[in-house]
């Protein structure tokens, strides 16, 4: 068995100058040198319903496993390494921070402790290596794809950040849906100077002027929050360019911050749903409820700029923000899906251990399952637990 940082750092080296689909079989080149006897990477797919291999030198090891119902997939949905009975087969889970991607098949004739602790350094490696191609590599997005998308959503999967973020005080998860023809929801969310970012947009309508609509709500947001401009600012220079540059779409939105360290929390809402503030596994009734500012694109200038809010979070809060197209998804017999099974979902979820990243893909295969989307449907679970 070669030396774990000696093959690690071969692995780097020649993976700078190869492409997705050679990533691979280097990985089970360096796992062989470990001791491993094969290893394999699966990929999530966009929807988080199958884990898919990617290319590997043997085709007899390249089976696709459902994330619900596979040891596979048990791996996925809680991070945690899982070990065949006779151990010699382990599903070791690849994450980026908090981002889910997918989990690394391990094989030996006996994996021990020490042969784990190095599987888990080549998962921790491949998940990186797998990162910095995925944003200009073909394969790692046609892999993780079971369908063709729509012009508008590729228009905004192309603008929004990785699903789950987070440090060990904070957590932000957010899911899009339907992802493969998404029209008008984006969100956002980013941290810096001690501060968690968030946006959570809504435009008029289900086309590509929404797609558009949106992104460019996104690169307003952005770009005057690094700025240096407030919650405010961010709105009304949204509201300006969409009124200057796309003057027939409206946008509602919720824009907000929480000081990681204080647990402050502070929010502006246009013309959306009012955030949810989610305590001991109980809604906090009408905490986050203020007057809706009027949605933006109407061009209202400066002057009539949204109030900002306040609230100060406890330890192990949840804020739960959603689009209106999550609360009107309708069963086969025509009831909504509404507000109270929203936050009943994400309290059941999160009391049975799941955590954030894990809920949100529940309810959205609950949604799926039992429900018909009319509209996007866009939800962001953020997570206070300085402790």
């Amino acid at each position: 068995m070669a030396n774990q940082d000696a093959v690690l750092s071969r692995l780097m080296a020649r993976s700078r100058r190869v492409t997705a689909a050679e990533i691979p079989a280097l990985i089970d080149e360096a796992g062989r040198r470990l001791g491993l006897s094969t290893t394999q990477v699966y990929l999530a797919d966009l929807q988080q319903n199958r884990l898919v291999p990617m290319p590997h030198p043997d085709p007899a090891a390249v089976t696709a496993f459902e994330i619900e119902g596979s040891m596979a997939g048990l791996a996925y949905r809680t991070q945690l390494v899982q070990r065949s009975r006779d151990a010699c087969t382990a599903w070791v889970p690849m994450f980026d921070g908090m981002e889910r991607v997918g989990v690394l098949r391990v094989t030996a004739p006996r994996l021990d402790a020490g042969l784990l602790e190095s599987s888990e350094a080549l998962a921790g490696l491949a998940t990186l290596l797998v990162r910095s191609k995925s944003a200009h590599d073909e394969l790692l997005v046609t892999q993780t794809r079971t369908r063709t998308m729509t012009t508008q959503a590729e228009l905004l999967w192309a603008f929004v950040p990785p699903r789950t973020i987070g440090t060990e005080h904070v957590t932000s998860t957010a899911i899009l849906e339907p992802a493969y023809d998404a029209g008008g929801d984006a969100f956002d969310h980013s941290l810096g100077d001690g501060l968690l970012h968030l946006a959570l947009l809504d435009a008029m309508g289900h086309d590509l002027a929404s797609g558009g609509a949106s992104a460019v709500a996104l690169g307003a947001c952005r770009a005057t929050r690094r700025a240096g401009g407030s919650l405010s600012d961010i709105a009304t220079t949204i509201d300006a360019t969409l009124s200057e540059w796309i003057p027939d779409r409206l946008l509602t939105a919720v824009i907000a911050q929480l000081d990681i360290s204080t647990g402050q929390f502070t929010w502006i809402n246009c013309g959306h749903p009012p955030p949810l503030l989610i305590r001991e596994n109980h809604v906090v009734p009408q905490a986050l409820e203020f007057p809706a500012h009027l949605p933006l694109g109407l061009g209202l200038g400066p002057a009539a700029a949204p109030a900002e809010h306040h609230v100060r979070l406890q330890p192990g809060d949840r804020v739960v923000l959603y689009s209106d197209g999550v609360t009107e998804a309708r069963t086969s017999d025509g009831s909504l899906f509404g507000e109270q099974r929203l936050t009943d979902t994400v309290i059941r979820s999160m009391a049975s251990g799941n955590n954030p990243a894990e809920t949100l893909r529940r309810l959205i295969r609950n949604l799926h399952e039992n429900h018909r989307l009319h509209d996007d449907a866009t939800i962001m679970l953020v997570r206070w637990h300085p402790d």
